[in-house]
């Protein structure tokens, strides 16, 4: 795409106040790109993306998991996490138990239905970031990371 891409793309008639708005407009219209795509996939296997983002977590762990840790570990933050998780209870995907030295924390596991239904996904997910991504050559995801990284370090330090 032109330097000019994202200012065509939006129908924008005058030019990017700062290259800063530019770069962030760029995040935001991809990011919404990608997440509508992941979106309709995993509407296909009656989850949200929060919910396949719980469950590959606690895959990825191997072992039940505070509430609390599941949280922190979440690509986006859930402000309802309770109900992300009863949902994913109702679909029988996860079980919880309260813990026996701390009535406060509750643990998350992944069931057997849980396991079965990201394997079904597996193949499908791969194919989605190929087809999103897989033109890019590794040195630009590896320097597409690089710079997301770079530009998150900012996020906690910049003023609201």
């Amino acid at each position: 795409m032109s330097p000019a891409g994202l200012q065509h793309e939006l129908k924008k008639r005058r030019p990017f106040e700062s290259p800063e708005q530019e770069a962030i407009l760029n995040l935001l219209r991809t990011n919404d790109q990608f997440d509508n795509r992941f979106g309709r996939l995993f509407r296909e296997y009656a989850l949200t993306s929060s919910q396949y983002n719980v469950l590959r977590i606690l895959r990825g762990e191997g072992r039940p998991l505070p509430c609390q840790e599941i949280a922190e570990r979440m690509i986006q933050v859930v402000p309802a996490m309770t109900g992300l998780l009863d949902r994913l209870e109702q679909q029988s995907l996860i079980g919880r138990h309260r813990s026996t030295e701390d009535r406060r924390v509750i643990y998350v596991e992944l069931t057997e239905k849980g396991t079965a239904l990201l394997k079904s996904l597996d193949e499908p997910v791969s194919q989605l970031h190929h087809r999103l991504v897989g033109h890019l050559t590794k040195a630009e995801l590896k320097e597409l990371s690089r710079l997301l990284e770079k530009a998150r370090q900012r996020v906690n330090d910049a003023p609201d």
